[in-house]
């Protein structure tokens, strides 16, 4: 005597998943809260980096997201630099967006177009093309050197810079610890006019590597250290690979780095990550 089958412990099969998972984290929803709010919807695009100016007069940014991935070239990729172009490129890829490429060569004694090379190899490696086209060429903070020298300037004229001509030593000493505030330095109070006149003699060449820098006019007493009367430009006669021999004076990082980011204007996002760090990533 035959029995009927037994179907009702058997998933029909309409039931069975098939969907592929979409991707998530909180990288994601934070640029998709954005996407569907049009938080960035009336940006514009200037064609290049720029200041406000240079972007209020271009176009409607064809890009729904920009991210950015900004190395130093100054030696050869490694596993943290891998991670950070895939998320950055990756991202740009999946939300129809550009990510740029920006060399932060603001040190010419320890950078080389060796190693530019290497990481524009390494990125095409990685299957990503940058700055909106696959011939597009990467950007450079030392493209902007002129700039950085005027926003220098109007620091200066605006009392929130000087030329510091203490020694090193001096200098650290006199920065205190964190148990113990700085003490300002007896050039702190020159006037703009005085630190102006120097900073154009520095620009110009009268005087030796290391015999002065520039340093933002901040606070000698923050329990922050970092805040302490930074230098933002110092002296060194070093070829650069894309200047050449233009400039004796270099920008620091810490000065150069805040004012490219934000001068690529239409950013929304920025994510960084290295082997040793979890994930940052900011809006804006």
């Amino acid at each position: 005597m035959s029995h009927p089958e037994n179907t009702h412990n058997k998933p029909a099969a309409s039931a069975v998943a098939t969907d592929v998972v979409k991707p998530s984290n909180f990288l994601r929803q934070i640029i998709e809260s954005d996407l569907a709010n049009g938080t960035y919807a009336s940006r514009k695009w200037g064609g290049s980096p720029g200041d406000a100016a240079h972007h209020a007069g271009g176009q409607p940014d064809p890009a729904k997201i920009r991210t950015r991935f900004p190395p130093e070239p100054n030696g050869y990729l490694h596993i943290g630099h891998a991670k950070s172009i895939c998320l950055n490129f990756g991202l740009a890829r999946d939300y129809g967006g550009v990510c740029h490429l920006r060399f932060d060569d603001t040190n010419p004694e320890k950078e080389d177009t060796e190693y530019v090379n290497s990481i524009i190899d390494a990125v095409k490696w990685l299957g990503f093309e940058w700055n909106g086209a696959p011939d597009a060429a990467p950007y450079q903070a030392s493209d902007y050197f002129d700039f950085m020298y005027r926003a220098a300037e109007y620091l200066i004229e605006a009392g929130y810079a000087y030329v510091d001509e203490q020694t090193p030593e001096q200098m650290r000493v006199n920065r205190g610890d964190f148990g113990k505030p700085g003490i300002d330095s007896p050039y702190r109070t020159r006037t703009s006019a005085d630190n102006l006149a120097r900073f154009r003699q520095m620009r110009d060449g009268l005087y030796e590597d290391g015999a002065m820098v520039l340093r933002a006019k901040i606070d000698m007493a923050s329990p922050n250290i970092n805040m302490r009367d930074p230098a933002i430009y110092r002296i060194r006669r070093a070829t650069h690979h894309n200047t050449g021999d233009k400039w004796c004076i270099y920008p620091m990082y810490t000065f150069a780095h805040p004012i490219e980011t934000p001068w690529s204007k239409s950013l929304t996002a920025s994510a960084r990550s290295n082997s040793k760090t979890s994930d940052r990533f900011t809006t804006g």
